[in-house]
């Protein structure tokens, strides 16, 4: 298989095209690093003390829909065309992207999707984030050169985006399994939500696959297809019929659907509104928790 078509890229691959200078308009490197607030980790300012050589970084809370009362939703294809055609990536560019994380990947797999649902399939993720490259003993570089512009076109597959109106009707009609990404005390209600007016709980029906589960502690890298498929087997999904993956923001769902993809099951939908937009907008009785749930 090219090295461009692999959903994981290992470190040494990468080192290898940094030390032969391959990072140009064939190839680009993105920072995708974003925490959560409570972590009080500002991702911008690590990237300019330290990166990947030749790496941009990508700000999934500046690529959005800006309009939205909900964070990071999904941008317009022109706007994510302009967004990646600034950081100099073109339509026949091999895109790899990590982040800074120390679970090895938190929202890369976030702007691999995005790349994805925007008609461009010539992306990777960095196996083991910057916690492996570093751990490897990679160069690392504060120098940052901007990529000259290039036109970027986009297409869009609106089937792999879910709407509340979407998964709400799937309460009733069952066609559609439902993952959720976020710890387990959050899916049932009994550990707190990291936004304020938001209590803890899950969508009817829906499975639990915590994100870091798919990744081992130590080292940070994605675990073996096998693992992945024991973990899908116990989490209940069943990986031959479709799902729809689900979190708190639309960002750790995507590490289900990257797990899913390596498992050979590619097309996997996101809810992108996710918790945040449920709680919001749903009846108390469609707020599943052990906890409080939602008040009428």
């Amino acid at each position: 298989m090219a090295a461009q078509t692999r959903a994981l890229v290992a470190a040494r691959w990468l080192a290898d095209a940094v030390k032969s200078n391959r990072v140009g308009p064939n190839l680009r490197i993105l920072d995708a690093s974003w925490y959560l607030p409570k972590m009080k980790r500002n991702p911008r300012a690590e990237f300019e003390q330290t990166h990947i050589p030749g790496a941009s970084f990508f700000d999934i809370d500046e690529c959005c829909d800006k309009s939205s009362e909900f964070d990071h939703m999904l941008p317009t294809k022109g706007e994510f065309a302009d967004y990646v055609g600034n950081l100099g990536i073109g339509n026949n560019t091999h895109v790899v992207v990590y982040d800074a994380s120390d679970f090895g990947s938190f929202s890369a797999p976030r702007v691999w999707w995005m790349f994805r649902v925007f008609g461009h399939s010539s992306v990777s993720v960095l196996d083991g984030g910057f916690k492996n490259w570093l751990k490897e003993g990679h160069p690392v570089s504060q120098q940052y050169s901007k990529p000259a512009p290039v036109d970027f076109n986009a297409s869009f597959k609106e089937s792999w985006v879910k709407t509340y109106e979407d998964v709400l009707n799937n309460i009733k009609t069952k066609e559609f399994q439902v993952v959720d990404a976020r710890a387990n005390g959050r899916f049932r209600g009994v550990e707190p939500e990291p936004r304020a007016n938001t209590e803890p709980g899950h969508i009817p029906a829906s499975l639990n696959m915590p994100f870091p589960s798919f990744m081992d502690p130590e080292s940070g890298l994605e675990r073996p297809v096998e693992e992945l498929t024991k973990l899908f087997q116990q989490a209940g999904v069943d990986l031959q019929k479709p799902f729809w993956v689900t979190c708190g923001s639309g960002v750790t769902a995507c590490h289900i659907a990257l797990a899913a993809h390596l498992c050979g099951h590619p097309g996997v939908s996101l809810y992108d509104g996710a918790w945040s937009e449920w709680f919001t907008k749903a009846a108390p009785e469609h707020i599943i928790s052990e906890g409080k749930g939602k008040q009428p």
